[in-house]
């Protein structure tokens, strides 16, 4: 009889696939669950996809790191929008960036060492810090979901080989100020250990600045960052994203990419050249919206402060609720979607416990956020309230 390895069975199941499953059976549910946005991607990245129909020889394996094109697109971004650049760092185009996240899992940790990740975490980095045979270590962020510094120090030991930060944060909606980035920086100075920084929501902030702690140079031997082109430019489905990497990494990096991937699909590397042309441009309008969205999803919520409490966050495109119940937090979504057909997230799958939600909003529009929302208000009340 075969039997799942031990190291996956320390994984835990995906929850979106699960929760999707359960909005099937439940005809009419909105989702406030997957963090998609509403928009797809603009015009020049259609338009580039003819360009690469025109060359055969485009259908043959291509670069293990990226195309030319795309890479110096990605570089002319970096050193414009984050002031990341130069000789000491490295480019390399992914499938995403959990791909990256994955590549900076095994190219800088072996077997038993200690990753620190921030609670609450991303579901998918605690997932493959686990596959790599790692240990997650969590460190609880404060009540406004804001890092703790001096419990992060604690942390550190001789296992310890990154910490991790995302920021604007997923499930939170958290941006962690430039001050805090910097710390954690200096801290893996200390220590020789590195800065994983995940910015896939970079351009989602609403009135506060976002910061690249790759762009301190005296860092960048400790820094890798890692962004996406799944959420800005509505490119979910077309795997791109990128890492930018210490130089000396490369060679690692690219042996395992050229084992899991061998390259990024290339007619989804020509269209992120066109998304990369439109630019920040074509995010403003969508972004605007969403902030309008945000906003309706915090009027609503603050009709049951009694219920949940709700830290404003400045950031993505998530709230993060602290319900006030006994209920399991996946039998609360569960009876959500049963009994009022409004889908989340339970809090369960970012490490946390006691009855923690999570909302996303990126996919919806007004309209249909209000509905959804109101639906969610309702719910809770009915579950929790009574």
């Amino acid at each position: 009889m075969n039997f799942e390895s031990l190291r996956m069975q320390a994984v835990q199941p995906p929850i979106i696939p699960t929760v999707a499953e359960l909005i099937r059976q439940t005809p009419g549910t909105i989702s406030l669950g997957q963090g998609v946005v509403s928009y797809g991607p603009p015009p020049e990245a259609i338009e580039q996809l003819s360009r690469f129909l025109a060359n055969p020889t485009l259908h043959q394996y291509q670069a293990v790191i990226g195309i030319p094109e795309l890479l110096q697109a990605i570089e002319a971004k970096l050193a414009a929008e984050n002031g990341i650049g130069g000789a000491a760092q490295q480019v390399v185009v992914t499938a995403g960036s959990n791909m990256g996240f994955v590549n900076a899992v095994l190219a800088i940790a072996d077997p038993g060492d200690e990753i620190i990740l921030q609670t609450p975490y991303y579901f998918n980095h605690d997932m493959a810090v686990r596959m790599a045979n790692c240990r997650p270590v969590l460190v609880p962020t404060t009540a406004e979901y804001q890092l703790q510094p001096a419990a992060i120090q604690a942390a550190i030991t001789s296992r310890t080989r990154a910490i991790v930060t995302v920021s604007p944060n997923n499930p939170t909606g958290a941006v962690y100020p430039e001050a805090d980035l910097r710390c954690v920086n200096a801290l893996c100075q200390i220590h020789g250990i590195y800065h994983i920084h995940d910015a896939a929501y970079e351009y989602f902030t609403y009135g506060v600045p976002q910061f690249s702690p790759g762009a301190i140079a005296v860092n960048q031997a400790q820094t890798i960052s890692l962004f996406s082109l799944s959420k800005a430019y509505g490119f979910a489905s077309w795997r791109i994203g990128y890492m930018v990497i210490p130089a000396a990494l490369l060679s690692a990096v690219q042996k395992i990419q050229d084992t899991v991937a061998i390259c990024p699909s290339v007619i989804s590397q020509y269209a992120a050249i066109g998304a990369l042309q439109a630019g920040w441009p074509y995010c403003q309008p969508h972004l605007k919206t969403l902030a309008e969205v945000r906003q309706i999803c915090l009027d609503q919520l603050a009709q049951i402060s009694d219920l949940c409490l709700v830290p404003v966050t400045d950031g993505a495109f998530y709230l993060l609720l602290k319900v006030q119940t006994e209920i399991n937090d996946l039998e609360l979504v569960k009876r959500l979607i049963r009994e009022y057909r409004v889908a989340v997230i339970p809090g369960s799958t970012f490490g946390l416990t006691g009855g923690y939600l999570r909302v996303a909003y990126g996919a919806l529009q007004p309209a249909t956020v209000a509905e959804g929302m109101g639906r969610l208000v309702a719910g809770l009340r009915g579950i929790v309230g009574s």
